[in-house]
């Protein structure tokens, strides 16, 4: 049983997030990960820092990350003596994430190679697709042998379904799946599905 827990927010999320696992986990440490990585190259170098200096003397730690904190998670923990992990709507595949939206504003692979940067417009916001990005993420494939447990919602617009599934299954994840849960969980309805999923797994 862990005697700690470390939360890792997805993003415009907080480290404050994690305040809502201290009531499910009385007895356990429950820790929110301050981070500033924006890319995963930054993840992989402040990840490592940041768990040997807040993890010391834990004896068995477990990790809870929603969205791209998994991504983050798996490029910059995978080494760190993780007893279990909890993912929540994680980014499964950076890779396709880039690439799809590439293909749904029409920017080919040697439109980016020539201008590095390009900003779009993908569901209402803006995004900046880079190179260097698709690049790192193409050499720096997921590695994570952790025994990890995802929650997906069904009605998650930013992976699929058959992605999660394939994600899962090559990772070795338990996969649950909420039909009326969505990217973000956040309605009473879904949080209290996540509670429960949470801690009948625990």
């Amino acid at each position: 049983m862990p005697d700690a827990i470390v939360c890792i927010h997805g993003r415009s999320g907080s480290p404050e997030e994690a305040a809502h696992y201290c009531g499910l986990f009385p007895d356990c440490a429950v820790i929110g990960m301050d981070y500033t990585a924006q890319f995963p190259w930054e993840a992989a170098e402040e990840f490592p820092r940041w768990w040997q200096v807040n993890c010391q003397g834990c004896h068995a730690v477990a990790v809870i990350a929603n969205s791209i904190g998994a991504y983050y998670a798996m490029m910059g923990l995978s080494e760190q003596p993780i007893e279990k992990a909890f993912f929540i709507s994680p980014v499964a595949d950076m890779e396709k994430l880039i690439t799809d939206a590439m293909r749904q504003s029409g920017v080919t692979e040697a439109e980016l190679r020539a201008k590095r940067e390009i900003t779009v417009v993908t569901d209402g916001r803006s995004e900046t697709l880079s190179w260097e990005y698709l690049c790192y993420v193409r050499e720096h494939p997921v590695t994570w042998n952790i025994p990890t447990h995802i929650l997906y919602g069904g009605r998650d617009t930013l992976t699929s379904q058959e992605t999660m599934s394939a994600f899962a299954a090559k990772i070795g994840a338990t996969l649950t799946v909420m039909e009326q849960g969505e990217h973000w969980f956040h309605t009473d309805e879904q949080m209290a599905f996540l509670d429960h999923w949470i801690t009948s797994l625990f």
